[in-house]
């Protein structure tokens, strides 16, 4: 049995377009899915889910640091070297 798993996501250089297009899909994929869980939440038991009214706000403050990378890219007409690995544990929990 595999205790941790590590997946490469995002590996390479991009130019302030595709990054921009890469990353903010990712961002904003992963606030629909808080948004969508949330709103299931409210629906089935009437009260807001806890991870995801924590995690939305975090992610589009996530996003607001992105935005100050790549305008500080697109002014210094820069690539954007990008890596991401996504780590995966079992757990008993």
């Amino acid at each position: 049995m595999i205790k941790n798993e590590k997946l490469k996501f995002i590996e390479g250089t991009f130019l302030y377009e595709e990054a921009k297009e890469v990353l903010f899909n990712i961002f904003s994929a992963k606030i629909n899915f808080h948004q969508m869980k949330n709103f299931s939440s409210q629906e089935r038991f009437g009260k807001d889910d806890e991870i995801a009214t924590r995690r939305i706000p975090a992610l589009k403050n996530e996003i607001v640091k992105l935005e100050k990378i790549l305008a500080d890219a697109r002014t210094k007409k820069k690539k954007l070297i990008i890596s991401s690995e996504i780590n995966i544990s079992l757990s008993d929990d």
